[in-house]
């Protein structure tokens, strides 16, 4: 095999949550570029995640949060367990699906999951969502949410 740079190993594996072994072997067939590299495991995280999306998720969290007191989010990301719910990494990512939700004009899950991620313009919130999946091994689900805006008008009542 040849030589690769052990922090793009580690680089890689933190982002996408496989092994070491699996990191430094997408790194060598990429010929060393990291995004390349992050690209193919992407790819390889998106078919797992396929597989666990028919997995019923029904634990989770209920996540909120409030901007300078002018923007409240509430949202609903399931998981398949418990245990899942109560990782860190499942939290944050429930964190900044509510910062994400603060920052776009979203009515819909469908169309929250296209968007652009706001922390990294390159993905969109779906695939940040399939990576999540394949490092925790559990279907995760955003299944509703509710962004308020002080002062604004419902527009269902006009």
């Amino acid at each position: 095999m040849a030589k690769v740079d052990i922090n793009k190993v580690k680089r890689l594996r933190e982002l996408t949550g496989v092994g070491i072994t699996d990191a430094k072997a997408a790194l060598v067939e990429a010929g060393g570029d990291f995004d390349k590299a992050l690209a193919a495991m992407r790819q390889k995280g998106l078919t797992k995640a396929a597989k666990r999306a028919e997995r019923e998720a029904r634990a989770g969290l209920i996540g909120t949060y409030s901007h300078d007191g002018r923007i409240g989010v509430v949202v609903e990301v399931n998981c398949e367990t418990d245990f899942v719910a109560r990782t860190d990494e499942f939290k944050e990512l429930v964190k900044d699906i509510c910062l994400q939700i603060a920052a776009s004009e979203s009515e819909d899950v469908e169309a929250l999951l296209k968007e652009p991620y706001i922390k990294n313009l390159e993905i969109i919130v779906g695939d940040l969502i399939k990576e999540h999946i394949a490092k925790l091994g559990e279907n995760i689900v955003v299944k509703r949410f509710s962004r308020l805006v002080l002062g604004e008008v419902d527009q269902a009542k006009k």
